[in-house]
């Protein structure tokens, strides 16, 4: 029996396998439990398994790329127009299987354990964040009651960016993504805990498209039409890029560098918030770069 390609829908208990052999026939069928399946999958020839990306998907991935199958998470997004007819578990398998053959199709790659605690970390802070900015809301009409839970809150997003902050001094790459304007620790230890050294994505552009920094397009008739940003992919990372893209727009000297000239010329023409994304793109492509490359960030300097 020759398998070309396996699809596992995940589940919380119970997971729902298929395999498809020659001209996509359904050779195997089986629900299994999460023992159960490693135990059936280390019994099995080396195979292309496809998962569809989940939090519990990498740990999963990581098991089965030690037992020597090729393991490929698939965004959810991009499995649902391979699911036939009605939705059932053997069906999202089916739907992965045939997904994760797709030579064009793109992957999100495995993340190790450090790369899950520190996304955690940023998680937990940003929830965090949320509830500070909902209770301050509510401070200006119940200030006496509120104004606790509000400390308290404050304290403990104090706690994780310092944990953060600690992370990004002792991490290399962290290292060299700050020394690019307005990327500061939360930036830099966002960047590394969401992708890592960058190898998933082939140019800086794929990775500003990633992050939902690139314009929409609706273009038909051949006549090319751009709208705002397409704002896909990682929203807390987005948000962060255009944070620090904030903050280097209001600070950095700009008559000292090349990139500030080019502010310049993006400010007369367009709104601050249309340079605010701009900067944020330009800022996700250079991190891309420092990461894929190794090598410190160098800002070019302006000549006159």
């Amino acid at each position: 029996m020759k398998i070309r390609a396996i699809g596992v829908d995940l589940g919380k208990t119970s997971f729902h396998l298929v395999a498809l052999g020659e001209r996509g026939k359904t050779v195997i069928k089986k629900k299994l439990s999460r023992k159960q399946l490693l135990t059936f999958t280390a019994n099995l020839q080396p195979s292309l398994i496809g998962l569809e990306a989940c939090s519990g998907s990498h740990f999963l991935g990581r098991a089965l790329s030690q037992q020597g199958h090729d393991v490929r998470l698939i965004p959810a997004q991009f499995v649902k127009p391979f699911v036939k007819s009605n939705k059932n578990d053997y069906l999202d398998a089916e739907a992965l299987a045939e997904a994760v053959e797709r030579e064009n199709m793109r992957f999100v790659p495995i993340k190790t354990d450090d790369q899950l605690d520190l996304q955690a970390l940023h998680r937990v802070r940003d929830r965090l964040v949320s509830r500070r900015t909902a209770v301050i809301n509510q401070v200006r009409a119940l200030l006496a009651s509120l104004w606790q839970e509000w400390k308290h809150l404050e304290e403990q997003v104090e706690v994780l960016s310092g944990e953060i902050g600690s992370i990004c001094d002792s991490d290399p790459a962290c290292q060299r993504l700050r020394q690019i304007p307005g990327v500061g620790p939360l930036v830099a230890t966002a960047v590394v805990a969401a992708i890592g050294n960058g190898a998933a994505f082939h140019k800086g552009r794929e990775f500003s498209a990633w992050l939902g920094l690139v314009p929409r397009q609706y273009s038909t008739g051949g006549k090319p039409k751009l709208l705002g940003i397409s704002k896909r992919g990682n929203p807390y990372l987005r948000k962060m890029f255009i944070h620090g893209a904030r903050a280097a727009v209001l600070r950095l000297k700009r008559e000292r560098s090349l990139i500030g000239r080019w502010m310049d010329g993006l400010e007369a023409r367009a709104p601050r918030n249309v340079l605010i994304v701009a900067m944020a793109n330009k800022l996700a492509r250079i991190a891309w770069a420092v990461l894929v490359s190794g090598e410190p960030y160098r800002a070019a300097t302006a000549t006159t």
